[in-house]
């Protein structure tokens, strides 16, 4: 899962994930394609909309996308088209860039649309960002049942 800063949207992808999927058969994890937030926890929000579904991000810490996370991982999601892009300009391979794709593709194939971020507003905001994810992550557990 990644988004700009990984705070917002991808660690809340992350834990949604996590909590809808079996440990010992997958490996979920998130990252931004900036490095402003690395080491750093998600925001206080992110952490306080999970904490009010049952899932707790607050250990998680901020962390960069790179390259080697092509040999990783079979699945990478972007949150919104800008990171998408800012993820392609990474691939080094056909074999990378068939990894990536927006994660709501998953919920509306083919229809690119993105996850909005929730920085600059408030708490409706990322209530709003959680169900979004919600959603998405649940169309992603009935495809991965299907692989």
């Amino acid at each position: 899962m990644v988004c700009l800063g990984n705070i917002c949207r991808s660690p809340l992808a992350e834990g949604i994930l996590k909590s809808k999927l079996h440990a010992d058969n997958f490996y979920v994890a998130s990252a931004g394609t900036a490095s402003y937030h690395v080491g750093d926890n998600p925001d206080s929000r992110s952490i306080s909309i999970a904490k009010k579904n049952h899932i707790d991000i607050s250990t998680y810490r901020g962390r960069q996308f790179k390259k080697a996370d092509f040999d990783y991982f079979d699945y990478i999601f972007a949150m919104d088209y800008a990171n998408y892009k800012d993820i392609l300009t990474l691939v080094r391979n056909d074999q990378d860039a068939a990894k990536v794709d927006l994660l709501l593709n998953v919920l509306f194939p083919g229809e690119n649309l993105e996850v909005p971020d929730p920085y600059y507003g408030g708490t409706v905001n990322f209530e709003e960002v959680y169900q979004l994810l919600n959603k998405g992550c649940d169309a992603l557990v009935e495809f991965l049942k299907n692989e």
